[in-house]
């Protein structure tokens, strides 16, 4: 009964929750990783995963997990990561889940045997304080992809364009 009192708390994680299970529901077979268990991972001396971000050039341009690598989200073939042994630890993300689960269950078919999409995506990892880059450079903002989407994104977190109004 916790459990339920923490999640009806607050809607926005009532909407989190369902999310979450509706992605799991299209893509069965794609294991997942929290956002604190690659936060951990990151932070261990030695290697990391592969982070592919698997949003268009204008939501990575605003800003990205660090070191993460753009991916298409339409792609079809992984010819560039040929060289790469097939169990290499790859974590995909994009703006709360979907795009990067199909993604990754694309890489899945394609071989690779230890592929997780990230739980929440950029969304829930800037939401909980974890850092975002533009290149090397540490932002604090995050591309809402639209209107709706953006509503699971702190407010304080959506970019901030000049007015154009003269």
């Amino acid at each position: 009964m916790q459990t339920l009192s923490i999640i009806v708390r607050s809607p926005m994680n009532l909407v989190w929750a369902g999310l979450k299970q509706w992605i799991h529901w299209q893509f069965p077979r794609v294991a997942t990783i929290s956002v604190a268990e690659l936060a951990d991972w990151l932070n261990q001396e030695g290697s990391h995963p592969l982070l592919l971000d698997t949003r268009p050039e204008v939501e990575f341009a605003v800003s990205h997990l660090p070191g993460a690598q753009r991916i298409d989200p339409q792609t079809q073939e992984f010819d560039r990561f040929q060289a790469l042994p097939h169990d290499t630890p790859i974590v995909t993300y994009c703006s709360v889940g979907y795009r990067s689960a199909r993604v990754a269950d694309r890489l899945q078919t394609a071989g690779f045997t230890r592929v997780r999409n990230l739980e929440g995506s950029i969304f829930e990892w800037a939401n909980t304080d974890h850092p975002v880059y533009q290149g090397d450079r540490r932002v604090h903002q995050v591309h809402p992809y639209d209107k709706l989407w953006g509503l699971l994104l702190n407010p304080d977190l959506h970019p901030t364009y000049p007015s154009t109004e003269g």
